[in-house]
């Protein structure tokens, strides 16, 4: 088994970062390099964090190994060796190697490969392929030298800020350069950096996370928040058409200007390309107007300027395309909420949807949660299980918040993480170790993945799910991934006082902490803001549970979701009124698509009999009775013909109205304008 948990990890971590960028990317429309950058760089994040606990695990059965040999035999009270102050090995407990044992010598080429190339992408490449994907040239020398411009203030500030550092350790008397120390001096720069915004992240996601659940369990909470966003969502929506609108407006003023024989025309192709099918259909070239170029002396735009609306167009019809299906999404999950609020008041037990899902269901989903199960799961059980998934969150995020204001202190030992760790250090038992060391440092990576996952600047960077992220914003994620997580794993290694910095014991250090260098070099950052800066996120926690930067935001003028805020009822109101009026406009949709398949099977049949009888043989003898018999088939056939065209005639005129009218409109799903009554499955549900 040596080696093998490592191997499994590595395939395992791959096909989840794979998974996840399969959900928030488009591998047919993006761009190869931006799949491959985004791929790597969430995979070697995610891959730190499944791997560091096999590494703890590793470090602790050599500390084992070393003490042992270095310990001397029961008779002698003697103890010497490198590791002599490490914890002494109970007889009733030998060293055994851990299942996921790795090898010496593995882990250190590990942890440099995997750092140094996740600083290389977050430093150096990935930035360049995000200002290389926003460009809008029309070549790839075009494209790389904006790149290089946008990114030469970008790199110059990184060669000031290395200066800097460089001066100080040439300025201490005691210091000396080395490549040792500058290299140290580099993976410090970029720590502290880290560790700034990773605190930041980590108060916010330490109440948030464990909020956000307790208050799905609340009744009429998500549905409320919905309403909000459907109303944020509709203005976003309509923004988005109108800035699409005009581009193309001047994409058409462009393409009419720019003839066949022009220089430029082949950029002007290159931007019809980018634009939906519709307008391209609309703005399509006259091949049969051969009018020279040069023959109007008109003002002609320039190449820049052609760059620019490139970038602009790229820009509004992935804008336009995102808000389209998030909204369909929002509808489905709006619907889906009010059905739940209906099926509640159920006597039946059965859950009842308003509208079936499009795609049919698997047959084996269909018989594990039928609609028995359903209807136990989203009206009994998933409140409660939320409430206590929130109590669970609750008690680790008080853990995490105690260890970070205490994990200094290491006699007495006050970090809870430290605490468990050396307890079962001293029985060596290595899968309670790896299974507590990946709940910590998985819950510490999720209240700050999520948060990247949820922050949204300005429409610049935004994360979207069902294939709706951007190229810019998934590079800006991948380097934001490979800035937070080696920060974040010292961290945790400082809270379980497995780093040695921290806990100033003489240890034999973990493999990832070898590759970090002594901090001795820059004591100010490894003995005052390593240790103190931490504490901040109590302060941040204080100020998240208190939504103060939701209040400040909505101030501001960005309209946020809180219960005891005007603005907000008013957006949750309008909400409301939108999404009653989208499910009308589906509900006249399925009855128009079942009245059209009724007046087929009705009518559809009686055509083909009706013209199967004119063409039977009539015989002589009985032409009387058969002239009446004809007269009679022929005005009762012309009258089922005149229903069928009257039939055909409402479904045309049956359309939803341009404009709708609050006050015709009741909360009585039974009722319409036309006081008809319609059919509604939830009627099933009641006793």
């Amino acid at each position: 088994m040596s080696g093998a948990a490592l191997g499994l990890e590595i395939v395992f971590v791959f096909f989840l970062a794979l998974f996840l960028l399969h959900r928030y990317g488009d591998f047919k429309k993006q761009h190869r390099l931006v799949i491959v950058g985004t791929l790597l760089a969430w995979y070697l994040c995610f891959l730190i964090v499944f791997i560091l606990p096999l590494d703890v695990s590793t470090t602790i059965y050599n500390r084992c190994k070393h003490a042992a040999a270095n310990s001397s035999p029961p008779e002698s009270s003697n103890i010497t060796g490198l590791y002599a102050t490490a914890t002494p090995v109970p007889s009733q407990h030998p060293c055994f190697k851990p299942w996921s044992y790795i090898p010496d010598g593995i882990m250190p080429i590990f942890w440099r490969v995997v750092y140094w190339t996740s600083q290389f992408l977050t430093w150096i490449l990935l930035p360049f392929m995000q200002s290389y994907a926003r460009s809008g040239g029309f070549s790839i020398t075009g494209k790389i030298k904006t790149a290089l411009i946008e990114n030469a203030i970008y790199y110059g500030t990184y060669l000031l800020i290395f200066g800097a550092f460089l001066i100080y350790v040439a300025v201490n008397p005691h210091l000396h350069l080395e490549w040792n120390q500058l290299q140290t001096i580099g993976i410090a720069a970029a720590n502290t950096w880290g560790l700034f915004l990773l605190v930041l992240l980590l108060g916010y996601g330490l109440v948030e996370i464990p909020r956000s659940y307790w208050n799905g369990a609340k009744k009429g909470y998500l549905l409320m928040k919905t309403y909000f966003k459907a109303a944020k969502l509709m203005t976003e929506k309509a923004d988005a058409e109108e800035t699409l609108e005009d581009v193309m407006e001047e994409v058409r003023k462009v393409n009419e200007s720019i003839k066949y024989n022009h220089p430029l025309r082949k950029c002007v192709d290159t931007i019809l390309k980018k634009c939906p099918v519709e307008y391209q259909e609309k703005m399509g070239r006259n091949m049969d107007d051969y009018e020279d170029f040069d023959e109007k002396r008109n003002a002609y735009p320039s190449e820049k300027s052609l760059v620019k609306l490139h970038k602009q167009v790229i820009y509004s019809v992935q804008r336009h395309r995102r808000t389209q299906v998030q909204w369909q999404i929002l509808l489905e999950q709006a619907f889906y909420l009010e059905d739940v609020a209906k099926n509640e008041t159920s006597g039946t037990c059965q859950f009842v949807h308003t509208f079936q899902s499009p795609e049919p269901e698997n047959r084996f989903i269909q018989y594990f949660y039928n609609p028995t199960i359903e209807w136990y799961w989203e009206c009994l059980l998933r409140p409660w299980f939320y409430r206590i998934l929130a109590v669970v969150l609750s008690i680790f995020s008080v853990i995490v918040v105690w260890s970070e204001c205490t994990f200094f202190s290491t006699t007495p030992v006050l970090s809870l993480f430290a605490v468990f760790i050396q307890l079962a250090e001293k029985t060596y038992n290595y899968i309670y170790i790896e299974i507590a060391c990946f709940l910590s440092i998985f819950f510490l990576s999720i209240c700050v993945y999520s948060t990247v996952f949820r922050i949204r600047v300005f429409n610049y960077y935004y994360l979207a799910s069902h294939h709706q992220t951007d190229a810019y914003s998934l590079l800006f994620s991948g380097m934001l991934f490979c800035r937070l997580t080696p920060p974040l794993c010292l961290n945790f290694l400082g809270l379980t006082h497995m780093d040695s910095s921290i806990s100033h014991q003489n240890t034999q250090p973990t493999a990832y902490t070898s590759i970090m260098g002594s901090m001795k070099v820059l004591s100010f950052i490894a003995d005052g803001f390593y240790i103190y800066y931490p504490m901040l996120v109590v302060i941040l926690c204080i100020a998240t549970y208190f939504s103060l930067g939701t209040r400040c935001l909505n101030l501001l003028g960005f309209q946020q979701f809180m219960g005891d805020n005007d603005m907000t009822s008013d957006l949750v109101d309008e909400g409301k009124e939108l999404i009653r009026r989208e499910k009308r406009k589906r509900q006249r949709q399925e009855e128009g698509e079942n009245r059209r398949r009724e007046w087929k099977e009705r009518y559809g049949h009686s055509r083909e009999d009706s013209t199967r009888n004119r063409n039977v043989h009539i015989d002589p003898k009985e032409s009387n009775f058969s002239d009446i018999s004809t007269n009679r088939s022929a005005s009762k056939y012309t009258r089922s013909n005149n229903r069928n065209e009257r039939d055909r005639i409402e479904l045309l005129q049956d359309a939803e109205p341009l404009d709708f009218n609050a006050e015709t409109f009741t909360d009585d799903p039974l009722e319409s304008e036309s006081g008809r009554i319609h059919y509604i499955p939830f009627l099933k549900c009641l006793p």
